[in-house]
């Protein structure tokens, strides 16, 4: 894929995929998401979401160290999870990552006991993943990335108060906020959870092609 400096393992994996050449919000956006800052990424294409978020977090974290997650990724539910699962697994298969996913249908003992093991990558929905950070007590100092997929549709879906729960027991990490649209309610929720936001829209790209 035709990223600047991308990881080698991470490429290989994009080609095996097909994706060799990357749509224009993510190659723009790629050199500020590996500098850690915040991004807020606008891209109408649901696929296109889920492969921008596997390409980030993958690119950041590239290798598994220690044990507690260092990327968190939310999504709306069950089949969002299984899919952003699968594919993060296919895109990190030549890495050593580990990637684990959890819902509110997945057996919540298990699921604490698999963490406890060592994961870098820990996907799930608001609800699972609010009970989990509320009650389990993770580590959450080597967090490197919160990511929400589908940011607007979540905020629309009033899991405002779960979502700043989340990111206030978080604190300072690198936050990546991916949306279908931009909305007033996504505008308030950036505002009072990124420091310096970094805007990335399909819109842009589309408009200077016209």
């Amino acid at each position: 894929m035709n990223l600047k400096k991308i990881n080698p393992n991470l490429k290989q994996a994009l080609a095996e995929k097909g994706l060799t050449e990357a749509p224009a919000v993510i190659k723009e956006a790629f050199g500020t998401i590996k500098s850690g800052n915040d991004v807020v990424l606008v891209i109408e294409n649901q696929e296109e979401r889920a492969e921008a978020i596997a390409i980030s977090v993958i690119q950041r974290l590239e290798k598994a160290f220690m044990l507690s997650p260092r990327a968190l990724v939310i999504v709306e539910d069950k089949p969002q999870a299984l899919e952003m699962e699968a594919l993060f697994k296919e895109l990190a298969k030549y890495t050593n990552l580990r990637i684990f996913m959890t819902h509110d249908k997945t057996d919540l003992d298990e699921d604490k006991n698999q963490i406890s093991l060592g994961i870098d990558v820990l996907i799930g929905t608001p609800e699972r993943l609010s009970f989990m950070f509320g009650n389990a007590g993770f580590d959450v100092n080597q967090l490197k990335m919160l990511v929400i997929n589908n940011t607007d549709e979540l905020l629309r879906l009033r899991h405002d108060s779960r979502l700043y729960r989340l990111s206030e027991s978080i604190g300072k990490t690198q936050r990546m906020y991916v949306t279908q649209q931009e909305t007033e309610r996504l505008e308030i929720f950036v505002d009072k959870t990124m420091l310096d936001s970094y805007w990335f829209s399909d819109d842009d790209f589309e408009e200077d092609v016209d």
